[in-house]
């Protein structure tokens, strides 16, 4: 029997240390205990459950039912009770412990207490406050105003006629007579009109609150899962979390910031953005302790498999100069949560060089590039290489250890779009001659189809790569090379459009023709060519998948996979206060195949795709769509990002 307690405890624990939010198992546990006879391991339970899930309204409820069921001494209930409404009391679902509260000191006929309870409720936003305020009237229209004074106000009253009775007898000043009648009505009136002004003092704090709480309702009504659970959330509601929280920040009150900040962290615990929100805002506080609070939670028990959340660590910690924490969290990028990443290297890479540490930074690029090498059909490695090479020649300015670095991926590399991206972009930066024929015969490999030679990169990346080798001609090369490739490029990509491509050409054709014959006043009617174009809805030039009639357009390339996570935090624009953080959250974006529309010296910050071990239950993915749903997802994996 003692095993298999033991087994079921050990159950317990393994799963609740790993989602300790999950309060309905907390429950369970304690029940279990209980069932068992083991009163002290149910307090022990309920305590562990409380620090793991401390704003949960729940969780403090049922600790509250069993003492309420289990101790006779009312103050050890009453400070439970207090102690829990300190941590959800003002939560706008926390009527249910509010109401056990009154409904214990009601059992008790502690009538001043539970006079007491209303007044507090009533300073409380909170879903049923127009309930209380009715209940509250109807409660003080059946009690004597004497059983509902609490204690305080009994001794102020009684101060109040010692006063009186001492001015009367001259051994007070009027003056002071009246400061100490303030807090309780003046002596002389009657009963009823005590108890009046005892009611509208309360009615006035219920319509103060009611104004707040008609600013904050929309929100919280928008709020369907307050709970933890493991199912992503719908889109809508991650936006009302963010907008509720710019909303709450703006009131100026550092106590609702940091409760409707824990709030949001039970239901939204899956996601890292709302983590990192949350420690630049208590950063921005100056509570500097629950801010690194906040991120110990995040990277060590609710994210903790996430890679963005542990990038976002070792830079936050950098910028408060602990630098043996940077390291830390990229040291375990490193070796556990996602080996290979290339962001996660590049980072660490350049925080070193930020450090003076040039040479533990090359390290990280060798040692990175020794373990690919490693591997077999590595897709990291042509990275690597890519941005080994580029940061050794912005760093140190040495070109031909730089050269040398992508001839040796060159070598030990099968040929692919980001090496041959980052040797022309190399070649365009160094003095002439350029070695445009060694180019020329690398992107004659790696683009001509050759049964000999497996080459696994996609029609899209071999047109793509072809294009910049053109652009690249158009400025260093001299006319026989420019026509060499230009005729390779047509009869390897423009005369193999296929038949869907060339019909939905003549549509386009077609409708640029119709709209050339229209007359001038009907072309200059918005809602009619509106009209026209409706029926062609993707007429906006004929030739845009051509090469030569966009000379700086890069050919529409196909659907790229993105990595599973959400991109770092430097490659998002700025999120007002927050500094770092996308203005929409972006996640990861839905790809999308567009047309590269810049030249190809300017390439979108960007990795690419990359495995990791995932979380061993169901990710959320609701953050791909939080940006705005039009943002099309870059069209190819640079050989470099923009990382600093």
């Amino acid at each position: 029997m003692q095993d298999k307690i033991l087994k079921i405890r050990k159950v317990y624990d393994a799963f609740l240390a790993e989602f300790p939010l999950c309060y309905g198992y907390w429950k369970k546990y304690a029940d279990h205990e209980m069932r068992l006879g083991f009163m002290d391991k149910v307090v022990e339970v309920y305590e562990r459950a409380v620090l793991g899930v401390t704003y949960s309204v729940d969780i403090w409820l049922h600790y509250c039912i069993f003492a309420t069921e289990t101790y006779g001494d009312p103050d050890t209930i009453r400070r439970l009770f207090e102690r829990g409404l300190a941590y959800v009391g003002t939560d706008y679902l926390s009527y249910p412990i509010w109401d056990k509260y009154i409904e214990y000191e009601e059992m008790h006929a502690e009538w001043g207490c539970v006079a007491t309870l209303y007044t507090r409720i009533l300073e409380i936003p909170n879903k049923r406050l127009d309930d209380y305020l009715a209940r509250f009237k109807a409660f003080a229209a059946t009690r004597p105003l004497s059983e509902l004074r609490n204690a305080e106000e009994t001794a102020a009253l009684a101060a109040l006629s010692e006063a009186d009775h001492q001015v009367n007898e001259g051994e007070i000043h009027p003056d002071t007579a009246e400061q100490l009648s303030k807090p309780v009505s003046a002596a002389g009136s009657t009963e009823a009109e005590e108890l009046e002004k005892y009611v509208t003092i309360r009615e006035e704090m219920y319509k103060k609150v009611k104004e707040f709480d008609s600013k904050i309702s929309d929100f919280e009504n928008a709020i369907r899962r307050p709970y933890f659970h493991m199912k992503p959330l719908p889109l809508a509601e991650l936006e009302n979390w963010h907008n509720y929280l710019d909303f709450i920040e703006t009131e100026d009150d550092f106590n609702k910031v940091g409760k409707l900040y824990e709030r949001c962290l039970i239901a939204c615990a899956n996601y890292p953005e709302y983590w990192m929100r949350y420690v630049l805002c208590m950063e921005n506080c100056g509570s500097m302790d629950i801010a690194n609070n906040a991120l110990v939670r995040a990277t060590q028990v609710f994210v903790k498999r996430q890679p963005e959340i542990h990038l976002f660590a070792a830079r936050f910690r950098e910028q408060n100069e602990d630098i043996p924490g940077a390291r830390a969290s990229y040291q375990r990028l490193h070796a556990e949560i996602a080996p290979g990443l290339v962001e996660a290297i590049v980072k660490h890479a350049n925080m070193e060089r930020r450090l003076g540490n040039l040479e533990d930074a090359f390290s990280l690029y060798e040692q990175a590039i020794a373990i690919e090498k490693g591997k077999e059909q590595s897709q990291t490695l042509p990275m690597l290489y890519a941005q080994y090479s580029r940061f050794l020649y912005l760093v140190s300015g040495n070109a031909e250890r730089a050269r040398e670095i992508l001839v040796e991926g060159l070598e030990n590399v099968q040929l692919s779009k980001p090496l041959l991206e980052a040797l022309i972009h190399f070649e365009t930066f160094q003095s002439l001659p350029k070695q445009i024929d060694y180019l020329d015969s690398l992107v004659e490999k790696f683009i001509r189809p050759n049964l000999d030679t497996i080459n696994t990169a996609s029609a899209a990346d071999r047109e793509e790569l072809s294009c910049i080798f053109l652009e690249f001609l158009g400025i260093f090369g001299d006319a026989q090379h420019i026509k060499k490739a230009e005729n390779r490029h047509a009869k390897l990509f423009l005369l193999h459009r296929s038949k869907s491509e060339l019909k939905k050409r003549h549509a386009e054709d077609c409708l640029a023709s119709d709209k050339a014959k229209l007359p001038k006043s009907l072309s200059d009617d918005p809602s009619s060519a509106q009209s026209l174009m409706g029926a062609y809805p993707n007429a906006q030039n004929p030739w845009g998948a051509g090469y030569g009639s966009q000379p700086q357009a890069w050919p529409p390339v196909t659907q790229v996979p993105i990595q599973q996570w959400t991109p770092g935090y430097g490659q998002q624009a700025a999120y007002g206060a927050y500094g770092l953080y996308g203005s929409s959250y972006t996640g990861p974006q839905v790809p999308t195949s567009v047309a590269q529309t810049a030249g190809y010296s300017a390439y979108p910050s960007t990795y690419p795709a990359q495995a990791f071990p995932q979380q061993g239950y169901a990710q959320p993915i609701a953050t791909a769509t939080l940006a705005p749903a039009q943002q099309p997802a870059s069209a190819t994996q640079p050989y470099y990002g923009s990382y600093y």
